[in-house]
């Protein structure tokens, strides 16, 4: 398969991410809106819907991009050569873009302020484990789906693992530094406080380097692969 062009590849990524956090944020402010003094279901809400978009996101997008809609994604993708390292600052300009973007069209959709910074403090020693968990966790979900051959199982496997981070990691499974830093752009459900956001996306970067090293103990060949992640780019007719 040949590569569509980046500014197409940057564009998914873009939206992509975009809805993501939109599906993250407003679902999280529906739920609390849905349930409210019932923190466990606001959380089960704010999972099923979290999986299910990121599932379609994935279908939607993956053919044009890879739909990695996640900055460490990208990050270990370049480092096993399937995505030209060149690419890199693109695509995770375009997830954080669009992790902002969708963040206040949340907000604006559900009658907030355009922008209103998160006070909820992440700031715990548990939280940041729960970030290596969560991060480390999907990768190890992403490489085990490309070197299975499956990659149609792919969205699905993907959308399952991060539902269930939602509910399993006290962090409730944020595992992406773009939707991070969307997320303290709204001071809903889903929001994480300013301050809380570098050490977060510090321990995600660890959760990713340490799936690295043990895919590739478990896959040598897992580089023949890589340009598959998530999921095989389109043909450039496409």
């Amino acid at each position: 398969m040949t590569t569509p062009p980046l500014h197409r590849r940057a564009l998914a990524e873009l939206c992509g991410t975009a809805f993501l956090a939109a599906v993250v944020v407003g679902s999280g402010i529906a739920a609390s809106r849905l349930s409210p003094g019932d923190a466990g279901l606001q959380l089960f809400e704010n999972a099923v819907a979290t999986a299910g978009g990121l599932v379609a996101l994935i279908v939607a997008f993956g053919p044009v991009s890879g739909a990695h809609f996640n900055p460490v994604v990208s990050l270990a993708d370049a480092f096993l050569g399937g995505l030209d390292r060149r690419d890199v600052p693109a695509y995770i300009a375009a997830q954080i873009a669009g992790a902002i973007g969708g963040s206040i069209a949340a907000n604006l959709m559900f009658g907030l302020d355009v922008v209103s910074w998160s006070t909820q403090s992440r700031s715990t020693g548990g939280l940041w484990l729960g970030e290596v968990v969560a991060t480390g966790g999907l990768l190890a979900v992403i490489f085990g789906g490309m070197r299975s051959g499956r990659a149609g199982a792919a969205p699905f496997a993907i959308g399952a693992y991060i539902g269930a981070a939602c509910l399993f990691t006290p962090s409730t499974g944020f595992a992406n530094p773009a939707v991070t830093i969307g997320r303290s752009f709204t001071d809903t459900f889903a929001g994480i406080e300013p301050s809380s956001v570098p050490a977060f996306i510090v321990f995600q970067l660890v959760g990713g380097v340490l799936a690295i090293a043990l895919v590739r103990m478990l896959t040598p060949d897992l580089s023949d692969v890589a340009s598959d992640i998530v999921v095989p780019r389109a043909q450039d007719d496409l």
